[in-house]
């Protein structure tokens, strides 16, 4: 191929030049056509450190693999690009200041920019609407955006060794979202929004700092894989309860309620009427009590495929309330077969 010993191409439409040594200026001698013909080209393992202006003369590129070089700069040419679908960017030296200002502006539905120096994500892959598959694993990001829910289309969400300390409720907001990677963060809590997403199959957050599961995660109904090793919750067995005693106003809401005395807004101001409103009824079906602000944390053990018992968050509503669940994990025999995870529900559940 012109001026490339040893590119190779399985068609005109692909053109591979990766492992050439080729630096930023090297493909000014590709022909008008071949750029024209090109729709998926390979730049990898090479010594580039900025894209070269003349990418933006593939017209009809719709792949671009630019990983394993020294990039970092992603030059404004890429925005020239408008039948990118999938950009990978992976092992680079990209950073928060590396995308140009109208990066979001691309059509793209894969973007992989793992093994990069970005400290936040970068807010040009928020705009990105088509976005189907979002790689930005082996980064230093220290917080997830909770913007994160404007990428609608989102299927694949994988942000696995980074800093990441918390998980924004926002991710909920995701419909499409099948595959979510969180392993090998700081992440010592799980949002019980996570509940919504109702298309999930495969979470993964083995090597965190979990001590428990919010029990909404037994409604994943399509979840398949759940990876936890490497997590306190697996090592170690927590069953501490935590109880902040109750308000004057919560112990006469609770009156209100477990008695069903009649309210409305012509007895009481609203916000009193709000507040009765919002009762939370305890889970243990042995009780008929209620709470509002406090009440009884506590981890409870709940069968998962018949072999795992995993801790999961559960409320009660007061100390003297008995969970309906043992939380002893060497008595199989206490397990409430309700709060159980059927084996077909949950495939694999990952602890070693």
């Amino acid at each position: 191929m012109e001026g490339f010993e040893g590119a190779s191409s399985s068609s005109e439409s692909v053109l591979d030049l990766s492992r050439l040594n080729l630096n930023n200026n090297s493909l000014d001698s590709l022909s008008e056509k071949r750029r024209k013909d090109t729709k998926q080209l390979y730049l990898c393992y090479n010594r580039m450190t900025v894209l070269p202006e003349s990418i933006s003369l593939f017209s009809n590129l719709e792949f671009l693999d630019i990983s394993n070089n020294a990039l970092s700069v992603i030059s404004e040419d890429i925005t020239r690009l408008t039948k990118l679908k999938t950009l990978i960017a992976k092992n680079n030296r990209l950073n928060d200041s590396s995308l140009p200002k109208d990066f979001g502006s691309l059509q793209l539905e894969v973007l992989n920019l793992s093994g990069n120096r970005f400290e936040e994500m970068p807010s040009q892959c928020l705009q990105l609407l088509r976005l189907q598959s979002l790689s930005l694993g082996g980064n230093r990001l220290k917080s997830i955006p909770a913007e994160i829910e404007s990428l609608a289309s989102l299927e694949l969400l994988y942000l696995g060794g980074n800093q990441i300390s918390s998980i924004p409720a926002e991710l909920a907001n995701l419909p499409s979202l099948c595959y979510l990677v969180l392993c090998d963060n700081r992440i010592q809590s799980v949002p019980p929004q996570l509940n919504k997403l109702h298309s999930l199959r495969s979470l993964s957050l083995h090597n965190n700092l979990l001590t428990y599961l919010p029990r909404e995660i037994l409604s994943l109904v399509h979840l398949q894989e759940l990876s936890l090793r490497g997590n306190p919750l697996v090592v170690r067995f927590i069953k501490d309860m935590t109880y902040d005693p109750p308000s004057l106003l919560e112990l006469a809401g609770r009156t209100v309620k477990s008695k069903n005395l009649a309210y409305s807004h012509k007895d009481l101001p609203s916000h009193l009427v709000n507040y009765l409103d919002m009762a939370s009824k305890c889970p243990n079906p042995k009780c008929a009590g209620v709470y509002f602000d406090s009440c009884v944390r506590h981890i409870k053990f709940v069968d998962f495929c018949g072999k795992y018992r995993l801790p999961l968050m559960h409320y009660l509503c007061s100390p003297e309330c008995t969970s309906p669940c043992s939380s002893n994990p060497q008595s199989d025999a206490d397990s409430d077969e309700d709060n159980s995870v059927p084996a077909d529900r949950l495939q694999r559940v990952l602890l070693g």
